[in-house]
């Protein structure tokens, strides 16, 4: 066998590594196209981009509630309940915040982003409700809290399910995605009933 060393190293590599696997048979040759399952990152996106546009949108409610927080700190007639009910009210939004972004993209990326994007924004306009009910008096935002514990339940069961669908297609080659998938995008608008 006459090896040339002229051209590009890679070349000259697996030139070597095929030369290799022609004397010991049970290495099999090195791979010269790239495969099939790497995703395109068009694909990537697709999959993704409504959970993207929940979390840039949460960004933004996020910058508001700071201001808001701002606002009431440098404002000379305000009295110091009010901040204090504003900061406290900012505090335990910020608290849930990554929890709710963990399920949400959880439940996206592993069973359906549709339904989980809907249940982020419908988790948004309840954490907004919330925030603005505990400027008024306390108890106006215990429906909020109580809607955003029942959406965060629900992203974690979407999260449940579509690991345990994959670890079934995984290990015992069943997939029941497309099923699951239509019973969390039904059950995903029985989050609207209060």
């Amino acid at each position: 066998m006459r090896l040339c060393c002229t051209g590009h190293p890679l070349l000259f590599i697996n030139h070597l590594h095929r030369g290799f696997s022609a004397i010991h048979p049970q290495h099999p040759p090195a791979p010269t196209a790239p495969t099939a399952s790497i995703m395109d990152s068009h694909e990537v996106v697709k999959n993704i981009y409504l959970l993207v546009i929940v979390t840039l949108l949460s960004v933004l409610q996020n910058v508001f509630f700071a201001q808001k927080v701002e606002r009431e700190c440098k404002s000379q007639r305000s009295q110091a309940s009010t901040f204090e009910r504003v900061s406290c009210a900012n505090r335990n939004c910020m608290d849930a915040y990554p929890t709710f972004l963990a399920v949400m993209w959880c439940a996206g990326v592993c069973l359906n982003q549709a339904p989980a994007a809907f249940a982020g924004i419908i988790y948004l306009l309840v954490r907004q409700k919330y925030f603005i009910g505990y400027l008024g008096h306390t108890s106006q935002c215990t429906p909020g809290y109580l809607f955003g514990k029942r959406i965060i339940s629900f992203l974690s069961l979407m999260c449940i399910v579509g690991i345990f669908n994959y670890l079934l297609l995984r290990f015992y080659g069943s997939d029941y995605k497309e099923y699951v998938q239509t019973i969390t995008g039904a059950a995903s608008a029985l989050l609207l009933i209060p």
